[in-house]
């Protein structure tokens, strides 16, 4: 017998028994990905089941021997046929340890869920970004696997939307930054590209992958992963994030510092995005 709400006592079999055994909610003993689908096809899709699968291993899922590359494709083109997507659309997969247990899991073995729903439109211009010092990232790899875990994300952005600002740029607790609360972050002064390394805490994201295996094609830039300072936002030309859904997104503005969008047009044409 469990209590919900204002639904008082009630036999687990009448509540969302699934949702109180789920280890996803109960510990955020869980991870997720998010795709984008659009033109017939999910994005980048073998990237991210095999990004999926190396997380799960690093978390020690047990990988379910049916969790094949085309299998996956199926369910998730199932899901959205299910849901009279066929243009575009957002694809969450999250992936849970099953069974009971406290802090130490009865098992490791996993579940899975798959929603589509539609893009949300698209944030409007001038698109501001300011630094949130609340709370910080962990820097290391735990970091760069996308778990449950994003309560700092969260209120990050709170913090954006509270004071008006359209994303908020996350740091780590040697005063790093990291990435903004839903995208990874990029940044350039001249033939210069800078991004947080993963060592910093950021989410190792495919787009993120994509755009630094393009511009290290041209040896007339400087690629770099590495430990950023926050005072670089007011010392560069340009600022950019990346995520699968946004694609690449251009930051108009830092406090009083106005960026341009000459290479992330470029890259966003590149990669079709």
């Amino acid at each position: 017998m469990i209590y919900i709400n204002r639904n008082g006592i009630l036999e687990e079999s009448r509540s969302n028994a699934s949702r109180m055994q789920n280890r996803g909610f109960t510990y955020g003993d869980a991870l997720f990905d998010v795709m984008k689908f659009e033109a017939g096809n999910v994005t980048f899709l073998e990237d991210h089941y095999f990004r999926l699968m190396s997380s799960m291993r690093m978390l020690r899922m047990k990988i379910p021997s049916h969790f094949t590359l085309e299998g996956y494709e199926k369910e998730l083109l199932k899901t959205l046929e299910a849901n009279g997507l066929k243009d575009s659309a957002r694809l969450r997969v999250s992936v849970f340890r099953t069974g009971g247990g406290y802090y130490s899991p009865e098992s490791n073995h996993s579940e899975y869920l798959v929603e589509a729903e539609k893009i949300p439109d698209a944030v409007g211009s001038p698109y501001e970004i300011e630094l949130f010092k609340d709370y910080h990232v962990s820097s290391g790899l735990l970091s760069t696997v996308k778990t449950n875990n994003r309560m700092v994300n969260i209120l990050g952005s709170i913090f954006a939307e509270e004071n008006d600002f359209q994303n908020a740029i996350l740091i780590n607790e040697r005063k790093e930054l990291v990435g903004a609360t839903d995208s990874n972050l990029f940044l350039i002064k001249q033939n210069r590209i800078i991004t947080p390394s993963l060592d910093s805490g950021c989410i190792n994201g495919i787009v993120r992958r994509k755009v630094l295996e393009y511009l290290r094609k041209s040896e007339a830039r400087v690629v770099e992963e590495t430990a950023v300072s926050p005072f670089e936002l007011l010392k560069v030309d340009e600022v950019f994030l990346t995520n699968s859904i946004l694609g690449i997104q251009s930051v108009d503005r830092y406090r009083k510092k106005n960026f341009t969008d000459s290479v992330a047009r470029e890259v966003r044409l590149e990669l079709g995005m």
